[in-house]
């Protein structure tokens, strides 16, 4: 009997540790699905285009240029905040608040677009001045756009309805503003640098 116990005993640590070795197996399996699955979303975040079919055949035709790709994507980014009307004077309120969030993340994907472009067209050593301006004009139109609806859902006196539904945009209107505002600041220096460069090319001829 004294030699069967320590078998026994022998077999169930066996099986214990089986059994861990099993559960830590599984727990593994389960952080590595969740770890493969992350990229996967994220990568469908990164694939969201607010551009419509014919807005990107568009900005695919222009690749080589500069004024008219900048043009578009300054008239698409206008566009989507005019969208911001409708939801705001629709009489129902219902869906609004997720409505105006999408509207204004559809804006700041397009002006992160914008600040891309410029980017790929100074890599390529492109006078931009003139796109600029036009830029800097919308940069303004934005800012007191963006700046407007901030004030309205600040407003103390704000109907509770307003305020409930800025819960679900407040984050990214703060967001597209500060992106506009750092956009405004860095376009009026670029076309200060773009003024200068003009300058040296016409006195080296």
């Amino acid at each position: 009997m004294s030699k069967t116990r320590p078998a026994l005993g022998t077999a169930r640590a066996f099986v214990r540790g089986a059994r861990t070795a099993g559960l830590a197996a599984l727990f593994l399996q389960i952080l590595l699905t969740l770890f493969s699955l992350q990229p996967v979303a994220m990568g469908q975040i990164r694939r969201h285009d607010p551009l419509t079919t014919e807005e990107a055949d568009q900005i695919r035709e222009s690749a080589l240029e500069p004024n008219i790709r900048l043009k578009l994507l300054v008239d698409f980014a206008k566009l989507r905040l005019a969208k911001l009307d409708e939801p705001l004077k629709a009489t129902d309120s219902a869906g609004r608040g997720q409505e105006m969030h999408d509207r204004l993340d559809d804006f700041a994907l397009i002006y992160d677009e914008l600040e891309d472009n410029i980017t790929m067209f100074l890599d390529r050593k492109e006078d931009l001045r003139k796109p600029l301006h036009l830029i800097l004009t919308a940069d303004e139109e934005f800012a007191g756009r963006l700046r407007h609806l901030r004030e309205v859902i600040a407003d103390p006196k704000a109907l509770a309805d307003t305020l409930a539904e800025s819960r679900e945009y407040s984050f990214i209107l703060t967001n597209a503003a500060d992106a506009v505002a750092a956009g405004l600041t860095d376009h009026r220096k670029l076309l200060v640098e773009q003024e200068e460069l003009a300058k040296q090319r016409k006195h080296r001829k």
